[in-house]
């Protein structure tokens, strides 16, 4: 009887058995099915992620969102081979050239870096590095750098000479740069000393101040602004005309090389000081060399603590083995060396509320949009307000008042709203309507065909002359020390003050009417704004306001016309032949001098002594007078920057790019694209012996 029990107990047992293999074998495919699905659901992700990073300049996602996107597809192949395919975006580097640019081949692939969150996942990088590939070394020589949040660029020099320049693409094919690298000040076009062939990589940037003046001037003229620095590095590189990338004020530190003939250096750090020793710009200040993680964890600390006080945006630290015997040993995996980490910074972002949103009139009349917050500490500071810059950017977003939004902090530029928590809304969100009124004034409101920000029609609206009086007095343009926004309000309420000219009528019993304001700083006030009457023409072009004109047009304009009276009287046509200035610049000056407020306005500045003249009166008549150059290639008796101020010594205004209203180009050696442009436009092509003997020709 037992025995027949063991025998049925054992039957069933089998079968039961065969039933778990047989649906086991069923239940796998579904779940498979299903792994695959999300697997092909994130690399899509990421593939449109990369293409609006990298081709479009315009990312959807922050950072740190992208790396778990990035992490979990790790994740998924690592657990699954078999979904990692030879295009997975695991294995590819950035997105493939966008098409606006020739394609460029690197002869050696631009890879990209893994990332560590913290300091515990780069503690297990060293670890893997030294028991798996390095088995017996106990502490590891690393080169530690600033990681700056900008775009990757290789330059190539032939025998020394600047040949091309390309961005990384998808890390063997990027896109053909050079004449707007060109434009690039610190960058030379010759190296002091060099190797016959040269392939440099580095990081190009703007700087923070630079970045906000550049936004400033993008919402003035209606047009798109950037999210942040990065995206505004690489949206600048990314121009067909190189003369607005030499208006936005790139700045590059180089890395690493690519290709170098005849380089025989043992280690990272002296890469660094041999392209240095070269004539290019390296970040030595912001590099440093550690021996073990402890160390690398000292200087990740230091770096961190510093983020804040530096002029420009860094993400992170890139730990480099500094050997490089080493890293050649180590190679790659999956198009990343292994001999190299990114150790991220902790992302600057935070998640919060929007409780409503307010708006802004600028100087030109520009209706800004701004999120006012729940109160959230990102990185040591209170964050309380995010901008919106304009209704096409809360469109994209899809962003409703009282919605839970992630808010990102990049310096000490205002936060901006990368997402929009949809998930979390209660229904009592309100749409933010397109304003019909301006909210200071209650005039209309216009809005350009090709503009995306509206604007008040009022030129007397009363914020617009507060804004319009900070922008005088600002320290790029009349820089008058002393009158903050509070101040300019105070004397606008007491009817002291109404615009520019108003400044300048000023005595002590107005200043005395403002709230704590003495005999010794009502004197010192009085003393700026007197000695800001002697400021150079270029200035007070600037500080005037005109729309479309930003700092370096003021300078054009200001080397180009005798007074603000000459600049003034100038038609249409006469100001496009300048070669920086188009349709759109040339009608906004117009448009400007003959408002008859403005026409006022002038007249009562030059009645208070403002009437400066132009920098370059000396210079009417000179044999390059009204004349377009183009210096190109390297010339040995001068630098660029003195050959340009022999041009504008001689009557000329230089340009960066040759086009058919350029009048002459001065060729150096190992000219490139710029002289095969000339000749084929038949431009007058003068080499450096005609350029001196034409300066020495004009010397009294």
């Amino acid at each position: 009887m037992k025995r027949a029990v063991a025998q049925l107990f054992g039957l069933c047992y089998i079968s039961f058995a065969t039933f778990l293999m047989l649906f086991s074998e069923r239940l796998s495919p579904m779940v498979h099915e299903s792994v695959k699905q999300h697997h092909a659901r994130i690399s899509a992700e990421i593939r449109r992620h990369n293409r609006l990073y990298y081709q479009l300049d315009r990312p959807e996602i922050s950072d740190a969102e992208y790396d778990r996107l990035f992490r979990e597809l790790q994740g998924l192949e690592t657990k699954h081979p078999e979904l990692a395919s030879a295009d997975s975006p695991v294995r590819q580097v950035g997105a493939p050239p966008a098409g606006k640019f020739s394609p460029v081949r690197h002869a050696v692939p631009m890879l990209s870096l893994r990332n560590a969150r913290d300091l515990a996942e780069f503690r297990e990088f060293d670890k893997s590095l030294r028991q798996t590939f390095l088995a017996g070394v106990d502490l590891l020589e690393y080169a530690c750098e600033m990681k700056l949040d900008g775009v990757a660029v290789e330059l190539s020099y032939e025998h020394g000479h600047l040949v091309r320049a390309s961005t990384r693409g998808d890390g063997s094919v990027g896109e053909d740069i050079t004449d707007n690298i060109r434009t690039l000040t610190g960058i030379p076009h010759q190296l002091k000393d060099y190797p016959p062939l040269l392939d440099v990589r580095g990081e190009v940037f703007i700087d923070l101040d630079d970045f906000q003046r550049l936004n400033r001037r993008q919402q003035e003229a209606g047009e798109k602004t950037f999210a942040n620095p990065r995206n505004a590095a690489a949206g600048s590189l990314r121009q067909l005309d190189a003369a607005v990338t030499a208006s936005r004020s790139l700045r590059m530190y180089c890395y690493g090389v690519g290709r170098g003939e005849g380089l025989d250096l043992p280690t990272q750090l002296a890469i660094l000081k041999q392209l240095q020793d070269y004539g290019l710009p390296v970040n030595l200040t912001g590099t440093s060399l550690c021996l073990g993680p402890d160390q690398v964890a000292e200087c990740f600390n230091h770096l961190l603590a510093q983020r804040e006080t530096l002029g420009y945006e860094i993400d992170g630290m890139v730990v480099k083995v500094n050997d490089l015997e080493l890293q050649q040993e180590l190679g790659e995996l999956n198009r990343r060396p292994r001999w190299a980490i990114a150790l991220k910074f902790p992302p600057r972002q935070a998640t919060t509320r929007v409780e409503s949103v307010v708006l802004q009139v600028g100087r030109t009349g520009a209706i800004t949009p701004v999120a006012h917050l729940e109160p959230v500490n990102i990185s040591g500071v209170t964050v309380s307000r995010a901008s919106l810059h304009n209704w096409d950017e809360i469109a994209r977003l899809g962003l409703l008042s009282g919605d839970s939004v992630i808010v990102e902090r990049a310096g000490d530029v205002i936060p901006d709203i990368v997402k929009v928590l949809h998930q979390r809304r209660s229904g009592a969100e309100q749409q933010i309507p397109f304003p019909e009124w301006c909210p200071e004034c209650e005039a209309p409101v216009s809005k350009e065909e090709n503009e995306v920000v509206p604007r008040c029609t009022n030129s007397s609206c009363p914020a617009r002359t507060i804004e319009r009086l900070k922008h005088f007095v600002s320290r790029g343009a009349m820089n008058i020390d002393g009158l903050g926004e509070k101040q300019l309000r105070q004397l606008n309420d007491l009817g002291k003050v109404h615009d520019c000219a108003d400044l300048y009528q000023l005595g002590q019993p107005d200043l005395f009417a403002m709230e704590r304001m003495g005999e010794t700083l009502a004197g010192k006030l009085l003393q700026s704004i007197a000695d800001s009457r002697t400021r150079p023409l270029s200035r007070l072009i600037f500080a005037l306001g005109i729309r479309h004109v930003g700092e370096q047009t003021a300078k054009l304009l200001a080397r180009s016309f005798a007074n603000l009276e000459a600049l003034a009287q100038a038609e249409p046509e006469e100001l496009k032949q300048l070669h920086e200035i188009g349709d759109k610049v040339a009608e906004s000056l117009c448009d400007f001098f003959r408002d008859p407020l403005q026409i006022d306005l002038l007249q009562r500045l030059r009645e208070n002594g403002v009437d400066p003249q132009s920098e370059a009166v000396a210079t009417q008549g000179g044999p390059l007078s009204g004349k377009s150059v183009v210096i190109t290639g390297t010339l040995q008796r001068w630098s660029r920057r003195e050959a340009e101020q022999r041009v504008e010594h001689l009557g000329g205004r230089c340009a960066s790019s040759v086009s058919k209203k350029t009048a002459m180009v001065i060729a150096g050696d190992n000219a490139g694209s710029k002289l095969d442009k000339a000749r084929a436009l038949g431009i007058e092509i003068l080499d450096e012996q005609r350029f001196a003997e034409l300066v020495e020709g004009a010397q009294p």
